[in-house]
């Protein structure tokens, strides 16, 4: 396995600490967190898994927030590189990439479903699934949360990014607290 999609990486235990490193990530309170759905390889959480329904009631669809800004910024370069068109385009002309397409939506959908139900949202998943790409932060936090192979154009944009967390951590944390990755063994280069 990859340093990146090394399941012993995707620790869901949510601390203090990782509410404190998503907060510095978004440079704001994160809303309706549930747990952490992946990590980086710097320990730091990347992607989190968000309630359907925030505290305000506020229905939210996105059940997979990607919170690293290098790796934001990253998928902002592809997005503006015109990536997003040209998927959208290999799903109208490649039907095997279409109906992994959907199949990834309907995994979006039932892994939203065990956090509740929110009827304002039923059906509707999140960058533009089922029939095209409208954001690919979306697809690349669903694949990194779900693992290789659940959501092909997620792990495209996965495989296009490089390594965001070559130079390190993000956001700097308090450092007295516990990331979670020395005591699992996890080798992180810095």
């Amino acid at each position: 396995m990859s340093a990146l999609t090394d399941h012993d990486l995707t620790d869901h235990d949510l601390t203090d600490h990782d509410l404190a490193a998503v907060e510095a990530q978004l440079g704001r309170v994160p809303r309706g967190v549930v747990e952490i759905a992946h990590r980086c390889p710097c320990g730091l959480p990347d992607v989190v898994r968000t309630a359907p329904r925030l505290d305000d009631g506020t229905p939210f669809p996105t059940s997979y927030y990607l919170t690293c800004p290098r790796a934001a910024s990253a998928v902002g370069t592809l997005e503006a590189s015109g990536l997003m068109r040209r998927m959208t385009q290999r799903l109208s002309e490649d039907e095997d990439l279409a109906a992994a397409h959907r199949r990834a939506h309907q995994d979006y959908l039932a892994r939203r479903a065990e956090l509740g139900e929110v009827p304002e949202i039923a059906g509707v998943s999140a960058g533009g699934m089922p029939d095209r790409v409208k954001c690919l932060h979306v697809l690349l936090a669903h694949a990194l949360a779900a693992g290789p192979g659940v959501t092909p154009l997620g792990d495209e944009t996965l495989a296009a990014l490089g390594a965001w967390w070559s130079d390190g951590p993000c956001v700097e944390v308090d450092p007295g607290l516990d990331l979670g990755v020395a005591d699992r063994g996890v080798e992180v280069d810095r």
